[in-house]
């Protein structure tokens, strides 16, 4: 068979060497993207790391200067806190408790380092007995009442000088109770990072054991979304812009590609999207059996993200890959270059 030439396109020239590659890339990752996950517990000296995600500590309030200081250092300039309360009970007091975990521990950060981003976690699984995200009766997550302690919450977060609250619980109206509560205190300008598209996932089950937060009954199915369906992620996502939210989250990232594509083709706000536990577990499990190059891997995930559209990452990951860049050990040109 003769092929006359000039008949085909040839995409392979521009794939030549690396620095054509460089110059033509299209999405790069930057560590200044990246949001780090922080689980703080409280008493003196914990850095208890979690069993099933290597590198990844509960830590004590005493223990987040020096976390803070290693943060700044590789170039992190975000934190997403959740908390791990001391007592649990039906009313999740501790979650708006002006002297709860978490508010103890943004009052820490912002003195240690007043130029971190400090997102809050807002939500009730964390604090309530039976784990679930709201008030429960009869058996049943009540939504309205919930709104009352998820509003007091941010409040309380913003109090304590978060940056951001990032509301996670899935209940109906949460970001217009949470406008509206923070504004009447006066935090008009603490902006909302909602939780918009949240998906009643099995990718959370690592997550669950460093929060401490497992359902003692049921599951979470009537609050977050089912994973079958995309169009009602982007009704989900458009509600909350309406409502108030200055930016959004798709949680999780990898089984959700396609919903962080269509938001970000249809709306204007910043997405973030939530490299979950359980996404991050599958890397780690497979590198430490020496099944996958996990250097690899994690950049052409979190590249993955990003060509989708997500402006942020919150991803466990963000250490491992700020240290690889800083030390150079980056295993090829092409992977230094994927970093920008």
């Amino acid at each position: 068979m003769s092929i006359e030439r000039g008949r085909f396109r040839r995409l392979r020239r521009l794939r030549q060497t690396e620095g054509l590659r460089r110059l033509v890339r299209e999405t790069r990752l930057n560590v200044e993207d990246f949001i780090y996950p922080l689980f703080v517990v409280h008493g003196r000296g914990v850095r208890r790391e979690v069993r099933s995600m290597p590198g990844v500590y509960q830590l004590s309030v005493d223990q987040l200067g020096a976390e803070v200081e290693e943060l700044l250092e590789l170039g992190i300039g975000a934190v997403l806190v959740f908390g791990i309360p001391a007592q649990k009970d039906e009313l999740a007091s501790e979650a708006y408790d002006p002297d709860g975990i978490v508010q103890r521990a943004v009052r820490e950060l912002k003195k240690r380092a007043p130029d971190l981003v400090v997102i809050t976690d807002v939500c009730n699984c964390e604090y309530t007995s039976h784990g679930h995200c709201g008030i429960v009766r009869d058996g049943r997550i009540v939504n309205d009442p919930t709104l009352e302690l998820l509003a007091r919450t941010a409040v309380s977060h913003a109090e304590a000088g978060a940056d951001m609250v990032a509301p996670s619980d899935m209940m109906d109206g949460r970001v217009l109770a949470i406008r509206e509560a923070l504004d009447r205190a006066g935090f008009i300008e603490v902006p909302i990072l909602s939780y918009a598209a949240k998906y009643a996932s099995a990718f959370y089950g690592p997550f669950r054991e460093a929060a401490e937060s497992a359902p003692a009954f049921g599951d979470r199915c009537s609050h977050q979304m089912d994973p079958g369906n995309r169009r009602e992620a982007l009704r989900e996502i458009e509600t909350d812009i309406e409502e108030g939210a200055d930016a959004i989250i798709v949680k999780p990232a990898l089984a959700y590609l396609d919903v962080i594509a269509a938001a970000r083709e249809r709306f204007e706000v910043p997405i973030a999207a939530y490299n979950v536990s359980g996404e991050y577990a599958m890397v780690k499990a497979a590198a430490c059996n020496g099944w996958i190059d996990e250097q690899r891997v994690v950049l052409e995930v979190l590249t993955g993200i990003r060509r989708a559209g997500a402006q942020m990452i919150i991803t466990y990951h963000a250490k491992d890959v700020a240290r690889w860049l800083q030390s150079g050990r980056i295993g090829t040109a092409l992977e230094q270059a994927l970093l920008g």
